[in-house]
Parts: structure tokens; sequence; C-alpha cells
């Protein structure tokens, strides 16, 4: 892959890579750091991104690699040294304003952060194939790829995240039209 082609694929896939940063860290400081990690690893290895594949997935791949690195980093250094987290608070975003009532306006953003909250508390094995399915729209094959599991695996996890999410939000959702 030649810089040019680095450069498209950064003007194509790079919204969508900073926002699965910012769902998979909570935070837009450290969603910034894991995207600029992820653009410098393709950097060093623009030898294995292929244009004619999916350099989207391989993204998404690497993203999600550096974060679990991260993760797995953070919680031996816990174990060695009770250290503060490092963590801010989870940044649920911001809605784009519809030109509608002030009351249906208020009714999507309640759906939408029960949704994301309900996300956010599901398993982290459930959550990262459903932020890819929904938020990415990648296929189960390039889910499967992206986080180097059985394409059964990910079927099964996405089967299970949406019983769970569908226990969760029916309550809520429903409280909130009644």
């Amino acid at each position: 892959m030649t810089k040019a082609e680095l450069e498209q694929c950064i003007s194509a896939y790079g919204k969508d890579i900073y926002s699965f940063c910012v769902y998979l860290t909570g935070s837009i400081q450290e969603a910034e750091d894991l995207y600029q990690d992820t653009f410098l690893k393709a950097v060093e290895h623009t030898d294995r991104i292929r244009t004619d594949k999916n350099p989207k997935s391989y993204l998404l791949g690497t993203a999600l690699h550096i974060w679990k690195s991260r993760k797995r980093k953070l919680a031996w250094r816990k174990r060695i040294v009770d250290m503060q987290s490092l963590t801010e608070e989870k940044d649920t975003g911001q809605w784009e304003r519809m030109e509608q009532s002030a009351e249906t306006q208020f009714l999507q953003k309640e759906e939408t952060a029960a949704v994301i909250e309900a996300v956010a508390r599901l398993p982290q094995r459930y959550q990262i194939p459903v932020l890819l399915f929904y938020m990415e729209e990648l296929s189960v094959a390039q889910i499967a790829s992206v986080a180097r599991i059985p394409i059964g695996t990910v079927k099964s996890r996405l089967y299970h995240a949406r019983k769970i999410l569908e226990k969760e939000l029916e309550v809520v959702l429903n409280e909130q039209r009644s």
C-alpha cells in the first residue's frame, strides 16, 4: 500500500475508525490516542494492508488489538500496584438535532441513551461483535476476521447479545412509551 492509498483509507474510513475507538474506550482522549496508534501501526505495516480487500476491516482489527493489549497491561499493573483509574467518564456523544417537537426529541434521546447504556453493560465478548455489526456494519465473516474468532462464535455472541438487550430494553422502552 502506498502513502496515497493510506491517505485515501484515512479519508474514507477515518470517521468510522474514530467512532469505533470512542465506543471502545468510552473516552474522547483515549479514543484519540487509540485512533492515532491505529494509523501509526498501519503506517508501519503498509505492506500488510491490501486495498483490493477490505482495509477498513484490517484497521478495525488493529484498533481492537491495540485496545485489548492496553486493557491487559492496565489490568496487570493494577494487580501489581494499586493505581488510580485512568479512565474518564464515558461520553455518550452528542445527538444530532432533528427538526421535531421537543417531546419527540426528548424521547429519542432517552431511547438512544438507554440503548447506549445497555450495550455498555454487555460483557465485552458480546459488546465488540454488536458494535462491529451495528455501528460499523461489518458482516459476520468480517467480524470473525477482525476479532480473530470463528464465524459460529460471532453468530452466537450476536444472538446472545440481542437476547440480553431485548430483555433489558423491553422494560425501559415500554416504561417510556407508557
